[in-house]
């Protein structure tokens, strides 16, 4: 079964790789997409287009200078998916968060197999003085926010345990549909965490099924702002955007990838997160999904 996860994860691309850049250098290696808005932007995938739906419609008010320091948002994407593939709403969703928050966001999404490229590339950018070290201060202004699908959920949790190694603050995981990578533990979110959400589907067709709960490491630190349960049985999604064989055989495990739902309620808590609000808003993550 570990070698048909594995195959199953790694059919919507191969791995690639890149060289951070140095400190004062310290730029996002944005994906290969057109200029524009990412909402307008016509050759964007009809799949992609309908998963972004409800953040595209959704009418905020843009206070990016009320919202504080500056905010590193890295997403890591499942199976053996290249970093700047077009298929996946994961890339296009970081291009959103640009749009949307010009003056405070640095979005990057890598591969899951790029831990270590996305490790050296947020350090790069708190060290702002570029002194080859972060000091208490450089640490207290880190806001980071990390997310990522199957494989690249799995990725999520071990990035911000790495981060907890430096001792550097995490605000918000968002995990969806966790495949655990081996010798990875996906599902304990360390101390360093604020908040945590985790998306999943079961009890439908397809081999590949995601984690049904996550747990804090320590309940005083980290809010578990729910484990969801989406279901696809009676509410397709359309998954054109992927391989023949991944959405035939594990169609649930891409629809939750796809689902509009999903990215609506990242958004959702990660504007809420911006914003420091105390508490968040249970409503926000009702929709679609159930408390476990």
């Amino acid at each position: 079964m570990a070698l048909i996860a594995a195959f199953l994860c790694a059919l919507s691309g191969r791995v690639s790789s890149a060289t951070p850049p140095g400190c004062a250098q310290a730029e996002i290696r944005h994906a290969s997409v057109s200029p524009g808005s990412v909402c307008n932007d016509g050759t964007l995938n009809p799949q992609v287009k309908d998963a972004l739906r409800s953040v595209c419609s959704t009418d905020r008010e843009k206070r990016n200078a009320e919202l504080g320091e500056p905010v590193i948002v890295i997403g890591f994407l499942g199976g053996f998916v290249k970093h700047g593939d077009r298929n996946h709403p994961e890339v296009w969703f970081a291009r959103y968060l640009r749009e949307r928050y010009p003056s405070i966001i640095f979005a990057e999404v890598f591969s899951n197999h790029e831990k270590e490229q996305a490790l050296h590339q947020v350090l790069n950018l708190l060290d702002t003085n570029c002194d080859d070290r972060l000091s208490d201060s450089e640490r207290a202004k880190a806001r980071i926010i990390v997310y990522g699908h199957s494989w690249g959920a799995s990725e999520t949790a071990v990035f911000a345990s790495e981060l907890w190694k430096h001792n550097v603050p995490v605000l918000l995981t968002a995990q969806i549909d966790i495949v655990a990578k081996p010798h990875q533990k996906p599902l304990l979110i360390p101390p360093n965490v604020e908040q945590a959400v985790n998306f999943f589907q079961s009890g439908s067709a397809g081999l590949l099924h995601g984690q049904s709960r996550i747990i804090a490491v320590d309940p005083a630190q980290t809010t578990i702002q729910g484990n969801l349960w989406m279901t696809y049985q009676n509410n397709p999604v359309d998954c054109r955007n992927f391989p023949w064989l991944a959405r035939t055989f594990n169609k649930p495990h891409h629809e939750i990838e796809n689902d509009a739902r999903v990215w609506t309620q990242i958004d959702d808590l990660i504007d809420t997160a911006l914003r420091s609000t105390s508490q968040t808003d249970q409503s926000l993550l009702t929709a679609g999904g159930l408390y476990r």
